[in-house]
């Protein structure tokens, strides 16, 4: 077992680099706030980053189940569509596609 010294050396780096990652991109980005490449990462990132999420879910989704392709598939049609509906409030739209994916794989 360490000493308790080495361990709390090893918690105040851990910290020190887990700080120091979430706090320099905050001290970059008020430098290039105005940057066109910070803009459009603004717009696209988000975008991107659900997209990944959704196509590696409804493959493992497809991948367990085949027959749940069709309710995958219509849950995220649900969530897209609670989405743009109700101002894209994206708990509210990523819960009800979620409860529709259960209620369907459950009910059929």
């Amino acid at each position: 077992m360490p000493s308790t010294a080495y361990l709390v050396a090893v918690l105040a780096i851990v910290f020190a680099i887990t700080l120091a990652l979430r706090a320099v991109p905050f001290a970059l980005l008020r430098t290039l706030r105005g940057s066109a490449i910070v803009r459009r990462l603004s717009v696209w990132m988000p975008v991107g980053i659900l997209a990944i999420l959704a196509v590696t879910a409804l493959h493992g989704t497809i991948a367990a189940e085949p027959r749940a392709t069709l309710y995958a598939l219509l849950a995220v049609a649900v969530t897209a569509g609670v989405h743009l509906a109700f101002g894209r409030r994206t708990i509210l739209s990523v819960g009800i596609g979620t409860a529709a994916y259960v209620v369907l794989v459950n009910a059929f």
